[in-house]
């Protein structure tokens, strides 16, 4: 089977899982606002990429190019897989209009600080402007993909972060849940503060560390995706509805994999998880006949 992707590592490593696949296309790194209103390569300074691939994707924002590498095996291709984890960092918006995703790539080599002292402005993800932006570059996409009679073959892939670990509950998000979660940090905060007093730190210092509670691992993991969930309601639904399938998993379905080999992110998902949305990917292809005969 041969496939492109147009998302980042939700579908990447969905795919690693799928027997027998070769990924002809791989667009990573890549908002949609790139697709038409790319900043280009001028006084961009890639040069601190070590990475081939890095370099390459991160040109491809800047050129607007991502789609045409999927549009140029259209003919080859049994499924496109679509994920929309690569918005979540949001996108830079320069004086001209034009516009660069806010890439890990692109901050760590410094062209974020560069955009920054040329005037551009950081057009943070879950914004009204963010999603208007948003909203325009992945009707692009989508039509883009009926023009290349790919459309019909291609599959969402609607993941919820994970809030909780593998081998734990999903957080709850009653009440009760709640108070729980208070009632817990309040004692770490005291317990840290009757420490303080006990060195002989001044009352002024112990009741900072009532303020000031560290949210325990858990808590943060849960925190986070509970907040992007939140957040990519909108976009997910709005997606939803310009796609023919979808392949969904709820948050309480999914755990985040300690020990996956990127490290442990709300969408670096367990191997179970992974073979769960492979099955459902080929469910559809076999269903709705996305395959060539030739597809093995």
């Amino acid at each position: 089977m041969k496939i492109a992707i147009f998302g980042s590592c939700v579908s990447r490593d969905t795919a690693e899982f799928m027997p027998e696949v070769e990924v002809v296309a791989y667009v990573a790194r890549h908002s949609v606002t790139s697709l038409e209103s790319p900043h280009g390569t001028a006084g961009i300074d890639l040069s601190d990429l070590n990475s081939a691939f890095q370099k390459r994707m991160v040109t491809s924002d800047l050129t607007g190019t991502g789609f045409k590498r999927i549009a140029r095996n259209a003919e080859d291709l049994d499924v496109v897989l679509l994920d929309l984890v690569d918005e979540r960092r949001g996108f830079w918006m320069f004086p001209d209009g034009t516009t660069m995703t806010n890439s890990l790539e692109i901050e760590s080599c410094g062209a974020a600080r560069a955009a920054r002292r040329s005037g551009a402005r950081l057009v943070e993800f879950g914004s009204d402007e963010h999603f208007d932006q948003w909203k325009s570059g992945f009707t692009t996409l989508i039509q883009g993909l009926k023009d290349g009679e790919l459309w019909e073959k291609t599959i969402l892939l609607d993941i919820e972060w994970a809030g909780a670990l593998d081998g734990a509950q999903h957080p709850q998000s009653d009440s009760l849940a709640k108070l729980g979660r208070s009632w817990r940090r309040l004692q770490r905060g005291s317990r840290e503060a009757s420490r303080r007093l006990t060195r002989g730190q001044g009352i002024a210092e112990a009741l900072t560390s009532l303020r000031n509670v560290r949210p325990t691992e858990a808590e943060e993991y849960a925190d986070r995706a509970a907040a992007a969930n939140a957040d990519f309601v909108r976009y997910r639904s709005f997606a939803q509805s310009m796609v023919k399938s979808i392949v969904a998993r709820s948050s309480s379905q999914v755990r985040i994999n300690r020990d996956h080999k990127w490290g442990p992110q709300p969408f670096h998902y367990r191997d179970e998880d992974y073979r769960s949305i492979v099955k459902g990917v080929l469910s559809l292809v076999e269903d709705q006949g996305m395959s060539s005969p030739n597809t093995k």
